[in-house]
């Protein structure tokens, strides 16, 4: 009758476990990159294959912490093609990442970059949402 007088019981705290990947398996993820960006190179222009490729060349280098490239692949995979897969959720939270970045180190326009950026990934998804892509 009188929860709030109640004590709440604690939920145990879930730690963070950062997962390294060995060098075997960084080679293996260059591998697959190097693989995807000959396919890249080597095929017509067809917006959504080389979207497709682009993003997984992104992906790949989210894992291998290559944030930058990661970005840069997966914003070419969103001009090819504007979706709201595994890409577009891994390109938001790379932009969180370097706006967080930029708040530690005291950069106002880099805040403000990544929040414009930011901005322009949510536009894309209700552009989307609403063409039911």
């Amino acid at each position: 009758m009188f929860d709030f007088l109640k004590k709440k019981k604690t939920k145990p705290v879930k730690l963070e476990v950062d997962e390294t990947l060995t060098e075997e398996q960084k080679n293996e993820l260059r591998q697959e990159i190097e693989q995807l960006t000959v396919e890249i190179a080597s095929s017509e222009p067809i917006d959504c294959v080389f979207a497709e490729k682009y993003e997984k060349v992104g992906l790949l280098l989210a894992q291998l912490s290559e944030i930058d490239e990661a970005i840069a692949a997966l914003e070419k995979s969103q001009s090819y093609k504007n979706s709201i897969g595994t890409g577009y959720k891994k390109l938001m939270s790379l932009y969180n990442q370097k706006r967080a970045e930029s708040a530690k180190n005291g950069d106002d326009a880099g805040i403000d970059k990544w929040m414009n950026k930011m901005d322009d990934m949510r536009q894309i998804a209700k552009k989307v949402t609403i063409s039911g892509q």
